[in-house]
């Protein structure tokens, strides 16, 4: 199963599951996000819209993009506004789905699909306006490395997504490699433990 009939499959269950990686990821990007002013926003993985919703309270106009159709049945279902533009795509190939340029880009749970980060940060330098920024909300690397994985369970049994490891490094030279830099980086923990292994992983990069 590839990562867009996982997740069709997974849409109708997505957001009633229990799911500390969804919940605790949508916590850090209103944290991380909560001063950041945005005017245009590329959503990149909008999902069932669990994000959307809350961006829509910053942002004057939203493209919000999901490779799923299922998933974004349930978004469009969910958000109801003028200022928000839902489209189909894969963000591995050509950004067709971009509408000039933005002050806001987002990936929520997102790149672990991706193999290769160059090509997109290529095209997130692209259409990412001067002074932009970029959010990054990942599953940490230390819980891949322990074996943690996207995945969900039906009758059929548990399915597991296909993900691929990024080392934090990775985001932060592939980034580098196309002009964009860190303001900020976190970690956040299962109930606040701070002694335990980070579940998520957030980068703020900036386009000077």
């Amino acid at each position: 199963m590839n990562v867009q009939q996982a997740y069709n499959t997974w849409a109708s269950q997505y957001d009633t599951n229990d799911n500390k990686t969804r919940d605790l990821e949508a916590k850090a990007l209103r944290e991380t996000l909560r001063a950041v002013d945005v005017e245009r926003c590329l959503e990149v993985g909008c999902g069932t819209g669990k994000n959307t919703q809350w961006l829509l309270t910053k942002a004057k106009h939203i493209t919000a993009v999901d490779l799923s159709e299922e998933m974004l049945a349930k978004a469009k279902a969910k958000v109801n506004a003028g200022h928000v533009t839902f489209r189909q795509a894969d963000l591995a190939t050509e950004w067709v789905f971009a509408e000039g340029q933005y002050n806001l880009v987002v990936f929520s749970l997102v790149l672990e699909h991706i193999e290769h980060l160059e090509p997109v940060f290529e095209k997130v330098a692209h259409v990412l306006k001067p002074g932009g920024y970029v959010y990054i909300g990942e599953l940490h690397p230390f819980k891949q490395y322990s074996g943690s994985k996207a995945r969900f369970d039906t009758e059929a049994g548990t399915h597991i997504v296909s993900c691929f490891n990024h080392n934090v490094s990775d985001f932060i030279q592939a980034a580098r490699n196309h002009g964009l830099i860190v303001a900020d980086l976190n970690e956040y923990f299962d109930h606040d433990d701070r002694a335990s292994i980070p579940r998520i992983l957030t980068i703020l990069l900036q386009k000077p």
